[in-house]
């Protein structure tokens, strides 16, 4: 990890990103799953049947699904940032990725600082050099710096 700097307000969106990653991943497949089958408010007329002087549009199913799933602004927000904090977490060591783990997605958040660096046996300048470049590393790939 290589150190870059961010603004506040980025870093604090970051960081309220990372605590909101495992919500978010259920939030993205909830989202895509909804996207994917929407809610038909019009059933179809079982008076209606297909055929030469059918009422129905002709249409493609899986490029009408395609287009809503590509053109999803808030969908695509989401695995925007999801894939950014994934990318920056999988190139972290073992032991970087156990500090994020117990910083960011222990819920109930148990542990302190202090304990966070105790359970891994790092020290508290470790801890925050730790926490500093993984935000920005993740706002620098977003862009947000």
């Amino acid at each position: 990890m290589q150190a870059v700097k961010v603004k506040d307000g980025a870093f604090k969106h970051v960081e309220s990103e990372l605590y909101a990653y495992p919500y978010r991943k259920r939030e993205i497949e909830r989202l895509r799953l909804e996207i994917q089958y929407p809610y038909d408010e019009e059933p179809d007329d079982p008076a209606v049947v297909e055929g030469k002087n059918s009422v129905r549009t002709i249409s493609d199913p899986t490029a009408k699904m395609g287009i809503r799933l590509a053109g999803h602004a808030k969908l695509l927000h989401m695995e925007r940032v999801a894939d950014a904090i994934e990318e920056v977490y999988n190139n972290l060591t073992e032991h970087q990725q156990e500090f994020v783990r117990l910083k960011y997605w222990t819920k109930p958040q148990k542990l302190t600082a202090i304990g966070i660096c105790s359970e891994i046996g790092i020290s508290d300048r470790t801890f925050s050099r730790w926490r500093r470049i993984f935000v920005n590393e993740i706002a620098e790939k977003l862009g947000w710096d």
